[in-house]
């Protein structure tokens, strides 16, 4: 933390040189292990390293921004100067602050010491535990690291935030494959702050592992029908980002086309949904303290029971709205749990479909959304019959979140996000 101390004031002095008086600064130093496989083998251990300064500068209401990687003298001068040239040239935008003082704080998030040995074994028995109880699914690629990083944040009213984190990630790509049949790439990612829990005792792992196998052999629908769709949390987390981009995030309240624009205190969900934006959760991995803006993360409860209660707005967008600014990171997503059993949310549907991807296009202002349903399985007469392949569903992300059959009783949690499944009726669903 010391480098990056020396280096802020460095960065301090040149911005005094040019007579930037209005700024926000924030400088990271990153340490990344890796271990990769490939086709079960191990291929590579390496440490890389990164250094970065992200810089924005006021001059009036002019903003100016510039980043780099190179933290050399000539690399911090060059960065200084593009961010007071950008502001100079920018136009006058009255919306445009700094955050107030938040004062002085550290922060220490995670587990900081990286153990490779623990990591080299969990992976190991990973594969061995794949190869036995999954003999189907063929592992491409496994890349399990530990990123450690220090980071620095000031800006011009006060505020200095200090930050460690340290955690593992692990991401994998496999497939399945039994003599001729093949089936397509699919990945996982999760995040963890130890090695004390095998890879494949973490649910949504080993169920990744079946699904996998159990799509060797995919029906193509050919029919056209108006079901059910139970969303895995992996894919709930899409349907939900979309949500929030939609409906919630700045640049829609900023340019008032957002349906929830003016609903604060409403119900504009199933009474069921409650989502929250935590910046601590001991169930969480990553934690984010510190957003954006420079403001210390509050915890943000977006839907309460259905009823939204906040947008996610920047410091900018707050002000060019008249609006209150969301003290967030906007990056660990809760949504709390039903109380039915995933068994028992299937069993109950008639005719419809298990979706744990979604690949389509960006929902418009009225919030309708079409695309390719991935690693899916149908669902007939409460019992899930096989998978599918070319099938894709439509519907309005408002009305899906209305039109909620159940939420499960189980919770995924990769890390950074912590997500049931969640089904939906009123979705169409067709083959190609």
């Amino acid at each position: 933390m010391e480098e990056l101390r020396s280096l802020a004031r460095r960065v301090l002095a040149l911005l005094a040189e040019e007579s930037a008086s209005l700024y926000t600064l924030s400088l990271t130093k990153g340490e990344t292990r890796e271990l990769n496989t490939e086709l079960e083998n191990f291929s590579l251990y390496r440490t890389v390293f990164s250094h970065s300064l992200n810089l924005t500068v006021l001059n009036g209401t002019r903003r100016g921004s510039a980043s780099g990687n190179d933290l050399s003298e000539e690399g911090i001068r060059r960065v200084v100067r593009e961010a007071v040239d950008n502001a100079a040239s920018s136009p006058e935008d009255p919306a445009n602050a700094i955050a107030e003082n938040e004062g002085e704080d550290r922060f220490l998030c995670g587990t900081l010491e990286p153990d490779m040995d623990s990591l080299y074994r969990r992976i190991r028995e990973f594969m061995d535990g794949v190869g036995r109880e999954y003999p189907r699914v063929r592992l491409l690629q496994i890349v399990g690291s530990h990123t450690r990083s220090c980071s620095l944040y000031l800006n011009s009213s006060g505020t200095r935030f200090e930050t460690r984190r340290g955690s593992y990630l692990v991401t994998m790509e496999f497939s399945a494959a039994e003599g001729e049949n093949r089936t397509g790439l699919d990945s996982l990612a999760f995040t963890t702050q130890d090695m004390d829990r095998p890879f494949l005792e973490q649910k949504w792992v080993r169920q990744h592992m079946e699904d996998v196998q159990k799509s060797l052999c995919p029906l193509a629908l050919r029919d056209k029908f108006e079901g059910t769709v139970v969303f895995t949390p992996d894919c709930l987390g899409s349907m939900l980002s979309m949500l929030m981009d939609n409906y919630l995030a700045s640049h829609v309240i900023i340019d008032g086309t957002s349906q929830w624009l003016n609903r604060i205190g409403e119900k504009v969900a199933d009474e069921r949904i409650s989502l929250s934006l935590p910046p601590e959760d001991p169930r969480l991995a990553m934690a984010y303290p510190v957003s954006a803006d420079g403001y210390r993360c509050e915890h943000v409860r977006l839907l309460d029971r259905g009823v939204l209660r906040s947008h996610v707005l920047s410091l900018y967008a707050a002000r060019k709205t008249g609006r209150s600014v969301t003290r967030t990171a906007g990056r660990n997503l809760v949504m709390e749990k039903g109380d039915t059993p995933l068994a028992d949310i299937i069993a109950s549907i008639d005719h419809g479909l298990v979706v744990g991807g979604f690949s389509g296009g960006h929902p418009g202002p009225s919030g309708e959304f079409s695309g390719v349903a991935k690693n899916s399985f149908l669902i007939e007469k409460g019992r899930i019959t096989g998978a599918v392949t070319e099938t894709m569903i439509n519907g309005n992300l408002e009305q899906l979140f209305r039109r909620v059959r159940a939420v499960s009783a189980e919770q995924v949690c990769d890390g950074e996000c912590i997500l049931p499944y969640l089904a939906c009726d009123g979705v169409v669903i067709s083959g190609k």
